[in-house]
């Protein structure tokens, strides 16, 4: 199948590099044309913008950093697809901007679908990403295939916008919930227990053990928030757009407008590059405790358990 990739960031660099993998042909575009790089010797066709992209291509995917750059993008796909060629936009993005623009396409007849993913970078990079997707069904199940390519676990949530809400229900609880640890682990260790014996509680007493809270000892109780594995400034977008939507839906979301504001804070203390779990910090600081453990304690817990 012939599918345009637009955005080859960290994220789209690699999906897109699987796409052509899977033995699709390819056709590219980014502001940076050497993010082209290693797709063009992988066999892929450059395209000098996003219309030319779609004019190439049966189906388009974009990896966009957020809700401006998706418009921007749009009004050049749309001049620029073919009757019969989709659109998914993998981008995390507000539901109510996918909906007005897939308002615009189906005017012209066009097919847009929302379909976020989640996973991070090493997911981007090996294939093991979720895609939650929102749109027409039958769109979906044509360009199956290439969202196979992306991703091993595709999946439909519902009508357009759905995997959008999906994506900021899924991201925005884990930020409250990280905001809530750090409060619950800076008291633990206020009154007086170890914070290793409060992780093996957390994680052992969670779900089944099913360890929800392993990610824990990546950063957090370590105290080391760079490299990011997800940056602080999109983070924040993210729950800006979660909590953007509540308003909309009149929806009242304490905690997540919290966990909203801590993230402003930490922004304005320039850690905007740093790991999105940068913000639980300041409860550090609020509280007069430093959890410090050492990677290689993390290390065997994380073995002795399996």
């Amino acid at each position: 199948m012939r599918v345009g990739f637009i955005g080859l960031g960290i994220m789209g660099g690699s999906m897109a590099l699987n796409v052509r993998a899977a033995g699709h042909d390819l056709v590219v575009h980014d502001l940076r044309r050497d993010a082209a790089a290693p797709h063009l010797k992988a066999g892929a066709v450059w395209a000098d913008g996003p219309r030319q992209v779609a004019e190439a291509a049966e189906v388009v995917l974009t990896s966009l950093p957020g809700p401006p750059e998706v418009e921007a993008v749009s009004t050049e796909l749309l001049a620029g697809m073919q009757p019969g060629a989709g659109w998914f936009d993998l981008s995390t993005n507000s539901p109510t901007v996918v909906r007005r623009i897939h308002a615009r396409f189906a005017e012209r007849k066009l097919d847009m679908l929302d379909a976020p993913v989640s996973g991070g970078p090493r997911g981007a990079k090996s294939r093991q990403l979720a895609l939650l997707v929102g749109g027409a069904r039958s769109v979906f199940d044509r360009f199956r295939p290439v969202l196979d390519a992306v991703g091993d676990q595709v999946i439909y949530i519902g009508p357009i916008g759905a995997g959008s809400v999906a994506k900021l229900v899924h991201n925005c609880a884990g930020y409250a919930i990280q905001t809530a640890l750090a409060e619950v682990f800076t008291m633990g260790v206020k009154a007086g227990v170890e914070p290793l014996a409060l992780w093996a509680a957390v994680r052992q007493c969670s779900l089944g053990r099913q360890r929800t809270f392993d990610r824990l000892g990546r950063q957090f109780l370590q105290g080391v928030f760079e490299p990011p594995d997800f940056a602080l400034k999109l983070a924040h977008k993210d729950v800006t757009l979660a909590t953007e939507l509540a308003r909309e839906l009149n929806v009242p979301m304490k905690i997540a407008n919290l966990t909203h504001a801590e993230m402003t804070e930490a922004l304005n203390r320039g850690w905007g590059e740093r790991d999105s779990r940068a913000p639980m910090l300041l409860q550090e600081e609020r509280a007069g405790v430093s959890i410090k453990v050492p990677a290689a304690a993390i290390r065997e817990v994380l073995e002795r358990d399996g």
